[in-house]
């Protein structure tokens, strides 16, 4: 008799996009379209769409760890991901809920700004990130704003400077860095996957679409599946990769507002 299939568990602790491109509702999506099963704690609603941002309301801290600590009772987590965190309050209950019951794999996806340019976290909000949670992460996932951000310095535009960054991302404490070259001029998106000791480059082609609402997002939660799935980091970098691509590739299918629209999540299967 064969042994029943095992799905693993995924967990996605971010603020929700009624819109459905971004946050919660995308790392979900991303889970299932992945093989992993989804579930979710929400650190902030949001008022948004795919023209931008208009209001952000925090879930209060103790409610977070209600979430986290209700969820953890019950589901074993085989890998979690880590996206939008407004304070550090916040973060401390994050970091004390993932110590006591600590999944196989933390993924971290520093969200500050939107696509839109809205900043989502003010800087007592980017401290508590990069104090607590970068490292508690066994990986982050910055693009270049995002990084600068956490550094305190402009943000690259070649890949030299890009690459220069990575000494100082891994110094904040994290095993290993997937910086991502998204906002770099040309044809191509290079980003960049490193641990202590080396660096590699991961290559890839620019999509031809202004559907690029929570692409940071679907591609942070890709990775975390993969683990969960139980593939090693660097074949889980390049299927999220692989994935994102077809996924941006198919979002011309989609009719979703008058802005930037989102990737198509389930491409596979309509």
């Amino acid at each position: 008799m064969t042994a029943p299939i095992s799905i693993a568990n995924a967990l996605t602790i971010a603020g929700s996009d009624p819109s459905g491109g971004a946050g919660i509702q995308a790392d979900l999506k991303t889970f299932s379209a992945l093989g992993a099963y989804g579930t979710s704690v929400i650190t902030a609603l949001t008022a948004q769409n795919t023209q931008g941002v208009r209001g952000v309301h925090p879930v209060p801290a103790d409610f977070i760890a209600a979430q986290l600590e209700t969820l953890l009772d019950d589901v074993e987590i085989d890998a979690v991901k880590i996206g939008m965190v407004a304070s550090r309050e916040v973060a401390e209950v994050i970091r004390a809920a993932l110590t006591r019951r600590r999944p196989r794999w933390v993924v971290l996806d520093p969200v500050m700004v939107a696509k839109s340019g809205d900043v989502l976290v003010d800087n007592a909000g980017i401290a508590a990130v990069r104090d607590i949670l970068v490292p508690l992460a066994d990986l982050i996932t910055p693009n270049l704003p995002e990084a600068a951000v956490l550094l305190e310095r402009s943000t690259p535009t070649t890949a030299n400077e890009m690459e220069a960054m990575l000494p100082a991302l891994s110094s904040l404490g994290a095993p290993h860095v997937l910086l991502k070259g998204g906002h770099l001029h040309g044809e191509r998106c290079p980003d960049l996957l490193a641990d202590a000791g080396s660096a590699r480059w991961l290559d890839g082609p620019r999509i031809a679409t202004d559907n690029l609402h929570g692409t940071g997002c679907s591609l942070s939660s890709a990775v975390t599946a993969c683990l969960a799935r139980g593939d090693a980091l660097p074949e889980a970098v390049g299927a999220a990769k692989q994935w994102l691509n077809e996924a941006l590739t198919a979002s011309v299918r989609l009719r979703v507002g008058r802005g930037r629209g989102p990737v198509h999540h389930f491409h596979a299967w309509w």
